[in-house]
């Protein structure tokens, strides 16, 4: 989907050309089309945006058939097809000047569209919003659950697994930044620790206030606000009160107006180049409570696209 231009100097994107383009690609699971059904497409039009929609991307081709285990890892060559597939997706949106909205799906998904955007970005810097780090490797992680990997594999900290091998480690730990960390695994920790990677949790939020945590993360990934960025939102960040239809959700999490803040304190950057809304599930709650979910999915999305409340 694309905006047009608007009135105020701060929307103007530093990378994108006017009329702004933005390409929705939704994911693999039923989430990402209620997203859609919900007016996504034509909320972001009102907002000025030229929407190049193509569908519902279901990867029908990719079989999940016989695909055993390796080590724990679970589904990990569906895994690794469906993101590769999703990386050049978003690569050629990325390439013709389009900014590429990806809604997912497990978070596992963001190994292919930071991929994408780092194929045609390739100073980009990553804002990852979670509750979850997502960084354990093979030998780290005990539930062999690939979407709490996806960092791993785009920093090289995860070589081991053939099949991920397309995953070209092109992102720097200097330009990662996490806000909303509040369930972190002993490993992941570690991990953070040793490489020096910059996260606000949840302690860093109270203590702050989200407008200084996020002028802090864009401080340490994009001092200059010149850099392109790629903005990961899962909503479990959120708290479940405010989005209770995902699938790992932890108490304590983000408010309804610091996630929105965060959205458009990006998007004023004029930096904004990719963006992944990830982990809308509407398999694991009552129907109040999806659509509740769906509502304030949508209302990230508008929010990282330019609306603002006057």
């Amino acid at each position: 989907m694309t905006p047009g231009s608007t009135s105020t100097e701060s929307s103007v994107s530093k990378f994108l050309p006017n009329p702004k383009t933005v390409a929705p690609k939704a994911g693999v699971d039923k989430g990402p089309i209620h997203l859609v059904e919900a007016g996504l497409p034509e909320q972001l039009r009102q907002l000025g945006w030229n929407v190049v929609f193509d569908g519902h991307h279901l990867f029908e081709e990719i079989s999940i058939q016989d695909d055993p285990p390796i080590g724990i890892l679970k589904n990990p060559r569906q895994v690794s097809k469906v993101c590769e597939a999703v990386a050049k997706t978003v690569g050629s949106h990325a390439k013709n000047g389009q900014l590429p909205l990806t809604l997912g799906g497990d978070h596992s998904l963001a190994m292919g569209t930071i991929s994408g955007t780092l194929s045609q970005y390739p100073n980009a810097c990553v804002i990852w919003i979670d509750a979850h780090a997502d960084i354990n490797t093979a030998s780290t992680t005990d539930s062999g659950n690939i979407h709490g990997m996806p960092v791993s594999f785009l920093l090289g900290l995860e070589s081991t697994i053939p099949e991920f091998a397309w995953v070209k480690p092109k992102l720097t730990a200097d330009r990662l930044v996490y806000i909303g960390l509040r369930d972190i695994d002993a490993g992941e920790k570690r991990i953070l620790k040793e490489n020096n990677i910059k996260a606000f949790s949840m302690h860093e939020v109270d203590k702050y206030g989200i407008g200084k945590v996020v002028e802090m993360a864009l401080d340490h990934v994009n001092p200059k606000r010149e850099l392109p960025i790629h903005l990961s939102f899962d909503v479990d960040a959120l708290d479940p009160s405010v989005a209770p239809s995902t699938g790992t959700p932890v108490r304590g999490g983000l408010t309804f107006r610091e996630g929105h803040y965060i959205c458009e304190a990006i998007y004023e950057t004029g930096c904004l180049v990719s963006l992944d809304l990830m982990e809308v599930n509407p398999s694991l709650a009552d129907a109040d409570a999806v659509k509740q979910t769906v509502a304030v999915g949508c209302s990230l999305v508008r929010a990282a696209l330019g609306e603002t409340l006057l």
